[in-house]
């Protein structure tokens, strides 16, 4: 008796869809758009369920590039093959790119005004609050995994506070993960 559960359908999106639906992720901040790709993603059309973007941003954290970038490539060639990822992409890319132009003209000519560094740092602690609610809403469809909430106390713990370096605590524990996950499914 075969125990896989079969996947369900995946949604039809079109190149456009993923053009303009990462395209408001990419006018939605810098550099932080994360929670607002996942809100995208996840809440509001329900392209993807909340543990199928928990796996596609841990892949994306481990491959080269950014990981908002590598969402992108990975859901658009999901739905729409190569050129799903390059719509995906282009709409991620195309107006940030065209306002942090923008941004650092303005900004070349004022960044000697003492509000103008105020606000930079005031919009750094917006975007690392982001984060971390991300963080949280992240956590939630793994709280049911003991082994996986272990792995993130492990892997905070040896980076965020030992300081150790990235690439060792994931030689260490990416191995040690599959191990598990391969070991959980069989």
């Amino acid at each position: 008796m075969d125990t896989k559960k079969s996947s369900p359908a995946l949604p039809h999106v079109t190149t456009s869809e993923l053009f303009v639906g990462f395209l408001k992720v990419g006018l939605s901040g810098f550099g932080g758009v994360l929670p607002f790709a996942r809100r995208m993603l996840v809440d509001k059309r329900r392209w993807l369920t909340e543990l199928e973007f928990n796996e596609v941003l841990s892949l994306s954290q481990f491959l080269p590039g950014p990981n908002i970038v590598n969402v992108s490539i990975i859901v658009g060639r999901r739905f729409q093959g190569p050129i799903g990822a390059l719509a995906a992409t282009l709409g991620l890319m195309l107006m940030p790119l065209i306002i942090i132009l923008l941004l650092a003209a303005l900004y070349d000519q004022f960044a000697q005004i003492e509000a103008v560094r105020g606000a930079s740092n005031a919009v750094s602690a917006a975007a690392a609050g982001l984060m971390l609610a991300v963080g949280f809403k992240m956590a939630r469809p793994i709280h049911k995994t003991p082994w996986q909430v272990g792995i993130g106390v492990i892997a905070f713990a040896a980076i965020g506070l030992a300081r150790l370096p990235l690439l060792w605590v994931l030689a260490v524990l990416a191995p040690l993960s599959v191990g598990i996950a391969w070991w959980q499914r069989r």
